[in-house]
């Protein structure tokens, strides 16, 4: 993906299919740019729920014999599964590997201070896009609270709130550029002989 360089990549992750947006994140955290992924458990994952459940519960079986704690550790929150996902497209196990993840960060929601910054999706990896009509699909955090992930309700209930938040600032938004307008309106008459002087200066 050659994407120009920003300070941040905030991406919003609902309706983006699992793989391939890590994917691409994954080539933004090697060129050396920070990314930001909000909204997690909107994450698709194609396939049947039914299906992808007996795949995630066959991937929690795997475990080492001789002493469980010692890995492999299953990630139940669905920005830990997106983030052990994406690690096996990252050489994790190299400086220049543990560097990019630095970069990275997840998060169920959008806590701020991303609810104020300007959220991105990234169409290549769009399910809307990519999957065909009729296919079946699940999403990321049902398949989680099927495994034990226990704050789905909390994460809802936050997440009620700031659209709320996000609806009044969005009307206050629109008010005021009314306003403006209708000022900029009014003054029309008496700032066209100073707009006339300007063109004459070349402005």
């Amino acid at each position: 993906m050659n994407a120009p360089y920003a300070k941040v990549y905030v991406i919003d992750g609902k309706g983006h299919l699992l793989g391939r947006l890590a994917s691409v994140v994954a080539k933004l955290l090697l060129n050396g740019q920070k990314v930001v992924v909000v909204r997690c458990e909107e994450m698709n994952v194609s396939g049947s729920f039914f299906r992808n459940k007996i795949k995630l519960q066959n991937y929690l079986r795997k475990r080492c014999l001789s002493n469980p704690s010692r890995g492999p550790f299953h990630f139940r929150a669905p920005s830990r599964i997106f983030y052990r996902a994406l690690r096996g497209m990252i050489p994790h196990k190299t400086s220049r590997g543990e560097a990019a993840l630095g970069r990275l960060k997840v998060f169920e929601g959008v806590p701020p201070p991303y609810d104020k910054m300007k959220r991105m999706v990234i169409p290549r990896a769009l399910r809307a896009i990519n999957l065909k009509p009729g296919r079946k699909f699940t999403t990321l955090g049902r398949m989680s609270t099927e495994v034990g992930w226990k704050y789905q309700d909390v994460v809802a209930n936050l997440e009620k709130k700031r659209k709320v938040r996000s609806q009044a600032f969005y009307e206050r938004k629109k008010a005021i550029a009314n306003i403006r307008a209708k000022a900029i309106g009014v003054k029309e008459a008496e700032l066209a002989p100073i707009k006339e002087q300007l063109v004459q200066f070349g402005y």
